[in-house]
């Protein structure tokens, strides 16, 4: 039995149909950090592609970790190849936490984490420690940053090994109130280096 939807086969006998359109998630690029103050994605740089070959692109970071304690992971967009990351955005944000000795758990709107037009950069992550058991992993989805007549939206996800310590999710949705093509992103902690990590460019078919 198939599945049909407005008169188009999606599925036939548990198979998907061979015209349906299935994507593809393309590895771009990986920057790896080592004292780092920033790790930048530049369109045209370094076999960087930031442009209209892809509608989605997503970052992966992984196991970042800071030389400075108590430090926030964040990343702004550039519309001029990286000469300046101030690109104003609006976003919102919550977060769940639970500590590690039990004390209490949450699920709360994060209003520190906002943007309202703002051009500074965007938190991702909660407070992140330099102990060798803390640091933040997660993605950011940035939707059609090559369009010239629309805003470009974000999502990130971040899970940290807080500096309490805890375990904290931060979830931000946002968008660049830009119609210019966005092709530089950058990430840096608000404070200090990044000790180490890698983030990885992805481009979504």
């Amino acid at each position: 039995m198939g599945l049909i939807s407005d008169g188009t086969t999606i599925f036939d006998a548990g198979a998907l149909d061979s015209g349906i359109a299935k994507g593809a998630m393309t590895f771009i690029k990986k920057l790896t950090a080592s004292s780092s103050a920033t790790l930048s994605f530049v369109n045209g740089g370094s076999s960087v592609v930031l442009d209209s070959t892809y509608k989605e692109y997503i970052f992966t970071y992984n196991n970042i970790h800071p030389v400075t304690n108590s430090v926030v992971l964040q990343f702004n967009l550039s519309i001029d190849s990286g000469s300046n990351y101030n690109v104003t955005k609006t976003s919102s944000s919550f977060n769940a936490y639970h500590p590690e000795d039990n004390s209490g758990q949450g699920l709360a709107y994060t209003t520190y984490l906002d943007l309202a037009q703002g051009t500074g950069f965007q938190d991702i992550s909660s407070s992140v420690g330099y102990g060798n058991d803390q640091g933040v992993s997660g993605t950011l989805h940035l939707f059609n940053p090559s369009s010239t007549t629309f805003v470009k939206h974000y999502i990130s996800k971040s899970s940290t090994a807080q500096v309490q310590p805890a375990a904290y999710e931060v979830d931000i949705g946002g968008y660049a109130n830009t119609t210019s093509a966005v092709n530089a992103v950058q990430f840096k902690f608000n404070s200090g280096n990044i000790d180490a990590g890698d983030i990885c460019l992805y481009g979504i078919a």
